[in-house]
């Protein structure tokens, strides 16, 4: 009786192990396809951050293209030229080629290449220049046209409140003007 006792305690110990064995396995193995899973969906994201980004490179060269044209041909610039007739036609060029360059920055910041404090810090520099002052205030029309809850318009509003700061500061030492936005 006392081996049939044991005999039969070996056998249910053996299978009561190979349950939990196999359940380990199961286990395991739902794991791995779990992270299969999560890591083929940080793959997408990736794919498509990156896709992004492309297209976000393509939309800037294709932008200084036309800028290009239209600061080269003034007959070409009449096609986009949006300020004030009574401003002249040197002027409103030094306006696009503005636009350009606050472009470019936006974009880098879009792309996240640079965050906002480092935006700030840029257009910070570029704003000390008069023409980009007067190019900012001539096109204050065209910024209104964003969806007030744009990030382009989010920028354009830091942009003028950077440059109020830089207008009603005491200081020749504009690099420490204004309160960057953290990033």
């Amino acid at each position: 009786m006392s081996t049939r006792k044991n005999t039969a305690g070996r056998f249910g110990s053996t299978a009561a192990a190979l349950l939990l064995a196999g359940a380990g396995l199961g286990l395991a193995a739902r794991q791995r396809r779990l992270e299969a899973e999560r890591l083929q969906a940080r793959r997408l994201e990736l794919e498509e951050l990156a896709s992004r980004r492309r297209a976000l490179a393509n939309q800037q060269r294709m932008h200084w293209e036309l800028l290009a044209r239209a600061i080269d041909d003034p007959s070409l610039a009449a096609v986009i030229d949006t300020y004030d007739t009574s401003i002249p036609a040197e002027k409103r060029r030094q306006y696009l080629y503005a636009n350009a360059w606050y472009i470019n920055l936006y974009h880098l910041y879009r792309a996240g290449l640079l965050d906002q404090e480092e935006f700030y810090g840029h257009a910070r520099e570029l704003f000390q220049n008069p023409v980009m002052r007067e190019y900012w205030e001539a096109s204050k029309g065209q910024r209104a046209t964003l969806k007030q809850s744009s990030d382009e318009a989010r920028i354009g509003h830091m942009v003028d409140g950077l440059i109020q700061d830089l207008d009603d500061a005491d200081t020749d030492e504009w690099w420490v003007v204004g309160n960057p936005p953290s990033a």
